[in-house]
């Protein structure tokens, strides 16, 4: 039996390539086709975990049902206790002379 030539290997592939829609890699040079080719996972890991409920968004879908988010209360009593014992953020500056900054600089 004779020995089928490179040549007439290389066409061969490069056929096979097309007819079935394959890559032709002749190097075999690493391309990352079985990666791309998989299913994508994001979709799945989202619907993995069900919706999270926010109940500030469902208050104002829904007036008037008068929902009230606790931990948001809690947090706007939290911030005004803190103001109360001077402890709460600085005032914005209205004009450049007003900034702290500039202050200190002086």
């Amino acid at each position: 039996m004779a020995a089928v030539l490179p040549s007439r290997l290389k066409t061969l592939t490069r056929l096979r390539c097309a007819v079935f829609q394959t890559s032709y890699n002749p190097t075999s040079a690493r391309t990352g086709a079985k990666y791309l080719r998989a299913r994508l996972r994001g979709p799945s890991m989202v619907n993995y975990y069900p919706p999270v409920i926010n109940i500030s968004q469902l208050a104002r879908q829904y007036p008037e049902l008068e929902l009230v988010d606790e931990d948001e209360e809690q947090r706007f009593q939290d911030v005004e206790d803190r103001k109360k014992r001077g402890k709460g953020a600085p005032k914005k500056a209205k004009t450049k002379a007003d900034s702290r900054r500039n202050q200190r600089k002086r």
